[in-house]
This record gives C-alpha cells, structure tokens and sequence, in this order.
C-alpha cells in the first residue's frame, strides 16, 4: 500500500515505514502530523482524489527539525562591475511515516 501526500506545495509518494524531507512544518520534534491525501492505493486499487482523498489518512511522526547544507549564491551583472554572493540554508522537517488508513467503507 502506498499514498501519495501534499505539504509544502509538493506531493510525495510514501509507504509506511518511509522517512521522507518535507518543508518545514510549525510542529515540535516527536508530534504527530496528518497530511492531505491526493492518491492512495490500497485493496480498492487505485483511488485518486478531486483534489484530495476524503476517505484515506497518512499518519506521520516529526523526527527532527534543521536546516540543510548551505549553498552559495552569486550573481553579478557583465560588464557593470557589480556582483553579490550570499548564503542559504533551507529549513526542513524530516518526518516518518507511521500509518496509512484507507476506510473502504466510505468509499462513494
């Protein structure tokens, strides 16, 4: 069984038991987060939402909270004699995924 879930403006195919890195989430280390679900498959075979599935829940507990590898920016405007370098660390949430629910008695 397998999900496909949206958080942060991105969707990500999980299964149970997967770790994955999502934007960073406004919960605590070790609290439970549910995500919206635009595709899941299960026993009722493929069921793809419009634009969410009302009748599956992904379940996810937040691993830790950091910033990824910092990466340089540089941009500069030829022959103009003007150029900027800067930094970046992306924030991020790591989370791993507890438990797929699909109720197949909901479905329409």
């Amino acid at each position: 069984m397998y999900a496909v879930i949206e958080t942060g403006g991105k969707q990500y195919k999980v299964q149970k038991g997967d770790e994955i890195f999502v934007e960073k989430l406004a919960t605590e280390d070790g609290k439970e987060v549910e995500f919206k679900v635009v595709a899941v498959q299960g026993s009722n075979g493929l069921v793809v939402g419009n634009p969410y599935v009302d009748v599956a829940k992904v379940f996810g507990k937040v691993v830790k909270t950091g910033k990824s590898k910092k990466i340089t920016v540089f941009t500069y405007k030829p022959k103009k004699s003007s150029k900027r370098k800067m930094g970046h660390r992306q924030p991020y949430t790591k989370v791993q995924i507890e438990s797929i629910f699909e109720d197949v008695n909901k479905e329409k």
